[in-house]
């Protein structure tokens, strides 16, 4: 039997049409990484800094929440605790309007430092919970961040009460103000697309094949040979290095922090931006980060437009979280694969 050729090569074992294909498959993605890198260009400080930039960095903290519960099952309440740890943490090693507290070290001593707290807080958390599953694991993960939350609201001599802090200043690096509009974007901008890029990257390493087999039948991977412990609890460190990575950036953006910024409410609003944007691809933590910041931002001042009590923003939010629930528990990522399924019948090609 003659062997027929394809128009297809291979070059040391790898597909010459593989780049074309990969740029096929994610040209969506690109498509929107090239509108954010030109966004300033056209857009104001308002939409880079109150809707954008707010976007990337909840999208970053519900990222690490992605991260462990999509791939590694564990659903943790405590991330937003991480980055509100390593948002005090900048804070009271770096400088702010309390030098009774903050011992202004330089932000490349200071931030360093915090991530390394933050990511040894995340990772003790997923010590504590990484041998338990489902509703164990979510009531020790709320536990901790119900008790981080409350030594922070009681706690004065580092926290500073329910006051907080205030006047928290960016960087100066490379002779450039980070905290100047355009900057601090960008910055945000890199950061949120290396945590993209590296869990995609992850997902389909060995660690994220053996995190998601320890999610799909963890007896198995230990009849095999996997640590299942260990491994989630790596993942515990990981997804707390993107959130202590966000929790700083939120700080410089806001240029405040108190203890609401890792509260019980911020807290379920993770969750809530999670599910909605999805669970299955990591775009959907930003997606569900983008409606969510959405709504809060234009969604009070219309409510109070209206003569209505704008503290019923809540109120929407968990509305539309019902919803989405309902006709899409795999949120808005479960919905475009369908359509997407639906629009390849159509057109007579097969889902890949």
């Amino acid at each position: 039997m003659a062997i027929s050729h394809t128009r297809e090569t291979r070059i040391g074992g790898v597909d010459s049409a593989a780049p074309p294909r990969w740029i096929a498959d994610h040209f969506a993605i690109l498509l929107l990484g090239l509108v954010l890198v030109l966004l300033p260009a056209v857009a104001s400080n308002f939409v880079l800094d109150q809707i954008v930039g707010w976007t990337l960095i909840l999208g970053m903290i519900a990222l690490s929440l992605m991260f462990l519960a999509g791939y590694g099952g564990m659903v943790s309440l405590v991330q937003m605790t991480v980055a509100g740890l390593a948002g005090y943490m900048i804070t009271v090693f770096g400088a702010s309007s309390l030098p009774s507290i903050s011992l202004f070290w330089p932000w490349w001593v200071a931030a360093p430092v915090a991530i390394i707290i933050a990511v040894a807080f995340g990772t003790l958390a997923g010590a504590l919970s990484a041998r338990t599953e489902g509703i164990y694991t979510i009531m020790i993960t709320l536990a901790l961040a119900s008790a981080f939350f409350y030594l922070t609201l009681q706690n004065w001599s580092i926290f500073n009460g329910f006051n907080g802090f205030t006047t928290i200043p960016a960087p100066i690096f490379l002779g450039i103000n980070w905290k100047s509009p355009v900057a601090l974007y960008y910055l945000i901008l890199f950061f949120a697309g290396l945590s993209y890029v590296t869990v995609l990257y992850i997902s389909r390493a060995p660690f994220g094949l053996a995190l998601q087999g320890t999610r799909d039948n963890p007896r198995r991977m230990e009849a095999i040979g996997f640590n299942v412990t260990a491994h989630r609890i790596a993942a515990y460190a990981f997804a707390a290095l993107i959130a202590a990575i966000g929790g700083i950036l939120l700080v410089w953006l806001n240029n405040q922090i108190s203890p609401g910024t890792a509260g019980i409410e911020a807290t379920i609003d993770l969750l809530v931006i999670a599910v909605v944007g999805g669970l299955g691809h990591p775009i959907g933590a930003f997606i569900g980060a983008l409606i969510y910041v959405i709504l809060r931002t234009f969604a009070l001042d219309s409510l109070v437009a209206v003569g209505l009590d704008g503290r019923r923003f809540q109120t929407i939010i968990g509305l539309g979280f019902l919803v989405i629930v309902l006709f899409s528990p795999d949120g808005m990522i479960g919905l475009w694969r369908r359509w997407s399924a639906r629009a390849r019948s159509q057109t007579g090609k097969s889902p890949r």
